[in-house]
């Protein structure tokens, strides 16, 4: 049963099936989506910044001070449902979740 629903930058849809407990950002580069993460998960370059559909986005913890930094902060890039996929760790509660790819900075 497919349990994420991603949109890459080019507009492509993907169904994808999470394996384990690993994060977003570690589940849509094996799936061969264009997250670079360059920083490799450590919430530092925003090259994994993707936007959460509801009602997905309010079962998400809330974004850390480190998160909204790596963001661009309040006048960066940063939107309602903004979120760095390295920073979420799938989880069977997040299954049927909707979110895109943000477009390269």
């Amino acid at each position: 049963m497919t349990q994420i629903f991603a949109t890459d930058r080019d507009g492509s849809k993907h169904e994808l099936e999470p394996q384990g407990h690993a994060t977003l950002m570690e589940i849509l580069r094996s799936a061969g989506l264009s997250i670079e993460a360059l920083c490799s998960g450590s919430c530092q370059c925003a090259t994994c910044h993707v936007f959460i559909e509801e009602p997905w986005l309010s079962k998400l913890k809330p974004m850390s001070d480190f998160e909204i930094a790596a963001l661009g902060g309040e006048g960066g890039d940063l939107q309602a449902n903004s979120r760095l996929a390295c920073q979420i760790k799938w989880d069977d509660d997040l299954a049927g979740i909707v979110l895109t790819v943000a477009p390269e900075v």
